[in-house]
């Protein structure tokens, strides 16, 4: 959940962050800028803690962390074919590698690592750093799109299949083998995403005004969603939360989309006897006998809640996430703010926006300290909404050269997968990656 921001992106304004990620729970934010680095953690609404900061790299346009582990990947434009990856606590380089061309992005879970060209996608394990595949003559992918499952039992990763349409190519990262093509959409792909077990994948396309999920591995639509009709425009984000329930899109307008994921009887058993119920069983039932472009249209949900951004035309990612117990939407942007909302997971509607985070500065505006003055916002649902992080925090401090726990320690359900266990601030590394590569000329074709 990356994005490189432009130096002058559309409306004007000087875009003060050049790349900005969430990482794969929504626990961290990384941001990179021409003096480097920085990671923040978001555990709490008020508080915007900065985990770690380095200037030792300058002008960073890729940074992602793993997790909340110190394990971080960087990639700078004085370098822009090289892959720097550190363990930021000991202060120390684990390796390093070099490509072909410049690197567009990276993705990495507990199992892969991914480094994504224009025309090929290198797939690393991310326990030792050894080169597994390397997929090449893929179609041109300018912009780096891909996506990769943060659920490390499977590792699915999904990217652009033609240059003219929407066409996902479904990867399995484990087995190192295709899946299967999914004809998305009928315009090229804008933003791809999987949800946080790997079970589903949203798309868009450049066009912007219909969002897709669809299951994996089989590839089959599960909803659509219409995000507008009136104008096309940017997609430059989507995110599901933790949960799957939600689905978050982010583009170049003002507002930030919201779906519910259930089906368009859900929650609705009341209109069954109603007259707006029986019309609307005649509406759907004479979608059979509309042409396919009408009855997609009438078929499709439109936003559950959105958000307003003070702004338009500036890069910016979306994720939703349970902060202090409670569902909240994240938006971040080029501008180098962080803005937290409310969201009401029973309602919908219009998000509140109860904070704004500086990301260069202090951590608050002078926004919120007016704010800070004021009586709390009333909300309108409870505590008993929240829905806590299924992902919990690894409190294992170390694992043996095989990947396995050494004597002793205790390890989460979700860590018996063949990978590493997801490393905290007092975890060690394997002996085995603690050097310098080079990749270059170093590769499998597929």
């Amino acid at each position: 959940m990356e994005a490189e921001a432009r130096d002058n992106p559309p409306g004007g304004v000087e875009a003060a962050l050049s790349c900005f990620s969430f990482n794969q729970d929504c626990t961290s934010l990384a941001i990179g800028t021409k003096a480097g680095y920085k990671l923040f953690s978001l555990s709490s609404v008020e508080q915007l803690d900065q985990v770690h900061g380095s200037n030792e790299i300058p002008d960073v346009y890729i940074v992602e962390r793993l997790f909340s582990s110190s394990l971080v990947v960087v990639v700078s434009h004085s370098r822009p074919r090289q892959m720097n990856v550190y363990h930021f606590k000991k202060g120390t380089e684990i390796c390093n590698y070099s490509y072909s061309s410049n690197i567009l992005s990276i993705r990495l879970n507990r199992q892969r690592l991914l480094v994504c060209l224009e025309e090929s996608i290198y797939i690393h394990n991310i326990k030792d750093m050894k080169l597994l595949k390397t997929i090449l003559d893929i179609p041109a992918n300018p912009t780096g799109l891909c996506a990769l499952s943060i659920n490390h039992s499977n590792s699915y990763l999904a990217y652009p299949g033609s240059l003219t349409t929407g066409e996902i190519v479904l990867y399995d990262g484990n087995s190192l083998k295709s899946i299967c093509t999914i004809a998305a959409h009928d315009g090229m792909l804008a933003a791809i995403a999987f949800n946080s077990s790997g079970s589903k994948l949203a798309s868009a396309s450049e066009k912007g005004t219909v969002i897709r999920v669809f299951s994996v591995p089989d590839g089959q639509k599960l909803y659509e969603f219409r995000r507008g009709m009136k104008r096309y425009v940017t997609i430059s984000s989507l995110a599901f939360s933790v949960d799957s329930q939600f689905l978050c899109a982010s583009s170049n307008t003002e507002t930030v989309h919201i779906f519910k994921l259930e089906s368009l009887t859900d929650g609705r058993p009341e209109e069954s006897s109603t007259w707006s119920g029986y019309m609307g069983r005649m509406l759907m039932a004479a979608t059979n006998y509309l042409p396919t472009q009408v009855s997609d249209m009438m078929n499709q949900d439109r936003a559950f809640a959105t958000g307003r951004l003070n702004f338009s035309g500036q890069r910016n990612i979306c994720t939703l996430s349970t902060i202090q117990k409670l569902p909240r939407l994240l938006v971040a942007s080029s501008d180098g703010h962080l803005y937290i909302y409310n969201l009401d997971p029973q309602d919908g509607g219009e998000c509140v926006l109860i904070k704004t985070h500086s990301l260069l500065g202090s951590g608050t505006t002078e926004e919120n300290k007016e704010k800070d003055l004021r009586p709390p916002l009333p909300q309108s649902y409870a505590a008993t909404v929240a829905r806590p992080s299924t992902f919990a925090a690894s409190t294992v401090p170390g694992y043996s050269e095989d990947g396995g726990a050494l004597r002793g320690e205790v390890i989460p359900e979700h860590e018996f997968a063949t990978g590493p266990v997801c490393l905290d601030d007092e975890d060690e590394f394997p002996p085995i990656i603690l050097s310098r590569g080079s990749q270059k000329g170093k590769t499998k074709q597929s």
